[in-house]
C-alpha cells in the first residue's frame, strides 16, 4: 500500500517475526513518543513479544522511502484472563454494572499500542495506521486506554468516533489517570 504523507511512503502489515526483528526500532519510537525515561524499552520488550503470540494479533507499520520505521500500531483479540481485560472489566463493572462490562468486553479487539515518532507526528500517519490496523478486524468493538488529557492521540480517537467507556481510571501500579475509549467496528 502506498500513502501520500510527506514522509511515509508505505504501510505494511508486519508478521510476528518481522515485528520481533524491528522491536528495538519500535520501542525507541514508543519511548520517544511517550516521553518515557531510559530503561523503559527494556522493561516493555518482553511484554510486547508476548502480545505478538496472542490470538488475533496484527501489526501495521509506517515506513519511509528507506524502510525506516516511522510508526506502528498493534493489537489482538481481548480475552478474560489478560491483565488489561481484567483491570478494565473490574472498573466497568464497579462503575456501570455487569451488563455494561459485558457489552463492551464480550467481543473486542484491544488496540494495544499506536505510536508515531515525534518528528513524524501531525501528518495523519497515526490515523492511517489505525484505519489499516482495524480494517477487517472481525470483533464487534475496539477498545484502548490512553492517559487522560488533551493530546494528538485524543484528537485522533475522537475524530474516528471513539467514545468514553471509562474515564479517570487508575490501573494497578500506575498513578496516572487513564481513559478507556471504544467504538463499534467496522470503522
Amino acid at each position: 500500500m502506498t500513502a501520500m504523507s510527506s514522509e511515509c511512503t508505505r504501510f505494511v502489515q508486519l508478521s510476528a517475526d518481522e515485528f520481533r526483528a524491528r522491536l528495538p526500532e519500535a520501542l525507541t519510537i514508543y519511548v520517544n513518543a511517550m516521553r518515557y525515561p531510559e530503561g523503559t524499552a527494556e522493561q516493555r520488550a518482553p511484554m510486547w513479544l508476548t502480545h505478538a503470540l496472542r490470538e488475533g494479533w496484527r501489526c501495521m507499520a509506517a515506513l519511509d522511502a528507506d524502510g525506516v520505521l516511522l510508526g506502528l500500531a498493534y493489537g489482538y483479540k481481548g480475552r478474560g484472563g489478560q491483565w488489561w481485560h481484567e483491570q478494565v472489566r473490574h472498573g466497568l463493572t464497579r462503575r456501570d454494572g455487569q451488563a455494561a462490562a459485558e457489552h463492551w468486553m464480550s467481543d473486542y479487539f484491544e488496540l494495544t499500542e499506536i505510536h508515531v515518532s515525534p518528528e513524524s507526528q501531525g501528518k495523519r500517519i497515526g490515523e492511517d495506521l489505525l484505519r489499516r490496523l482495524l480494517d477487517g478486524v472481525p470483533s464487534a468493538h475496539v477498545l484502548l486506554s490512553t492517559p487522560e488529557g488533551t493530546s494528538r492521540a485524543w484528537n485522533l480517537y475522537r475524530r474516528v468516533g471513539f467514545v468514553d467507556v471509562l474515564r479517570d481510571y487508575h490501573f494497578a501500579g500506575d498513578p496516572r489517570a487513564f481513559a478507556i475509549l471504544g467504538r463499534t467496528l467496522p470503522l
